[in-house]
């Protein structure tokens, strides 16, 4: 479904996977307001996951609503972002999230580590970026680091990133 408009997208559209029947949760315990915004009025939970359905019928998970980016009423997917910015050869690794700009706009800046032997500026990803992209969906920041912070499982830890970003705003 659509995040922004709750209709049914095409295939290969992003949009969150919701799921009804009799294998879904059906609420938390002693928590009706949280299960409330969960599943809605029609049974439909609603899982958080934004995924696509390919031309096969497969679902493949690309995000999750609340790592969504919101720039001017556009829902931006970081992994989106993640996944065009691994294909420069000048990056070997790059985490986006969602940051204020000087307006109060929330907007995509990738924290990125340089491929070896690169010396890609701010400007060489954000245009490497721009070439390949909706004009919405570019990145507006980029930052170059050691390494992308990841679990132990290789899930990039976002929050981490944000706290970083609030403490160079401080």
């Amino acid at each position: 479904m659509s995040v922004e408009t709750g209709e049914d997208v095409g295939a290969g559209e992003p949009g969150e996977i919701w799921i009804r029947g009799p294998q879904r949760m059906k609420g938390y315990f002693g928590r009706q307001e949280e299960t409330d915004t969960l599943i809605d009025a029609d049974g439909w939970l609603h899982t958080g996951d934004i995924g696509t359905v390919d031309e096969n019928g497969w679902w493949h998970v690309v995000d999750r609503v609340k790592e969504l980016i919101k720039y001017k009423g556009y829902q931006v997917a970081p992994a989106e972002l993640e996944a065009l910015l691994l294909a420069s050869p000048d990056v070997a690794d790059a985490a986006v999230i969602g940051v204020y700009d000087e307006r109060g706009d929330e907007v995509p800046k990738a924290f990125v580590v340089r491929a070896p032997g690169s010396t890609a500026t701010e400007d060489d990803v954000m245009a490497f970026v721009a070439e390949r992209s909706a004009p919405y969906k570019r990145v507006r920041q980029v930052e170059f680091i050691e390494a992308v912070p990841k679990s132990a499982s290789g899930k990039i830890l976002r929050r981490e990133l944000r706290v970083k970003e609030k403490a160079a705003q401080a």
